[in-house]
């Protein structure tokens, strides 16, 4: 099988070297995998195994680019060994998801974030619910950006239902875009972590990569894409389901949200509680609930969840 690998992060001659030198010295590492280089894209052929072990190393090359800001061919036989060994074991037990920018590692965290990223990976369309903090957003822009960087789909659409939570978008200055940027910023602020701001800069102008308020997905079929709803507690019912049925072909869907932060009008039943009802039997669709042991912020943030709860009950 034939497999394309983009350079991304780093330059290509830094992994490459002048002339494809340290290239030639990899090619020696992987005897069983053709490596025909083009700019920053690398085209591998091989057996599925043999590519799959060729990607972890991959990545260990490129980490070590970003972290010391160079691969020396010593580098590459000691990653070749016993450590690279030890760093590919170690990531796979801590549950890395993508390698981000300055030798940013994103990985789930916690118990509930690894049964997360499971999900996921079993099912076409996942429900992420608990309350802020507990990496919601976060992990599941990873996930997407993973899905982005291994081609398993073309593009990333980022959606939020544009509720204010106490203020109102109207009075804000600008356009419809600047009004929208800084609710959409959480979205912004996890992408930047993973995706070099060049990088960002075309996917977001050649809409690899969209943020767009909810009411822009009405009419659209999302095939081959990474689909996440955030926010999803201030969808109504109505929105809920214009937006799950925007599903198509090759479509992986993560939707998140938080019950206990409804900014809807009263009276106003949310569409998130309301699919937890009614969808939970369908084969392909899971639910994740995540909880205060999840919370990644502040020791702070999780005293005061559990302050809110423990006065709810009372």
């Amino acid at each position: 099988m034939d497999k394309l690998l983009v350079i991304e992060n780093v330059e290509p001659i830094q992994l490459l070297g002048v002339n494809n030198i340290k290239l030639a010295h990899i090619k020696q590492c992987f005897p069983k995998v053709k490596i025909v280089s083009r700019g920053d894209e690398l085209i591998v052929s091989g057996s599925r195994t043999d590519i799959i072990d060729f990607e972890k190393y991959l990545g260990l090359f490129l980490s070590h680019i970003e972290k010391y800001g160079k691969l020396t061919e010593g580098n590459i036989d000691s990653l070749m060994g016993v450590e690279g060994e030890s760093i590919i074991a170690n990531d796979e037990g801590e549950g890395v998801i993508v390698y981000g920018n300055g030798g940013i590692v994103v990985k789930a965290k916690s118990t509930n974030q690894r049964k997360m990223v499971a999900a996921v990976m079993k099912n076409d369309m996942v429900f992420a619910m608990g309350p802020a903090g507990t990496g919601k957003t976060y992990t599941a822009v990873a996930l997407a950006v993973r899905a982005l960087k291994n081609r398993e789909v073309k593009k990333i659409i980022l959606t939020r239902p544009a509720v204010e939570s106490g203020e109102n978008l109207g009075f804000l200055p600008g356009d419809l875009k600047e009004k929208l940027d800084p609710y959409m910023q959480p979205l912004y602020d996890a992408l930047r972590d993973m995706i070099p701001a060049a990088k960002l800069a075309e996917h977001l102008e050649k809409k690899v990569i969209e943020i767009a308020p909810l009411a822009f997905m009405r009419g659209r079929t999302l095939n081959n894409a990474f689909v996440i709803l955030d926010e999803a507690q201030n969808t109504t019912e109505g929105q809920i389901k214009m937006f799950l049925t925007r599903m198509g072909e090759a479509a992986k869907f993560v939707i998140t949200g938080d019950i206990t932060q409804i900014d809807l009008p009263r009276r106003q039943p949310s569409g998130l509680v309301h699919a937890s009802h009614i969808l939970r039997d369908i084969e392909g669709i899971a639910f994740v609930y995540l909880d205060g042991q999840d919370v990644m912020r502040h020791r702070i943030v999780k005293e005061i969840l559990t302050a809110y709860e423990r006065a709810g009950k009372e």
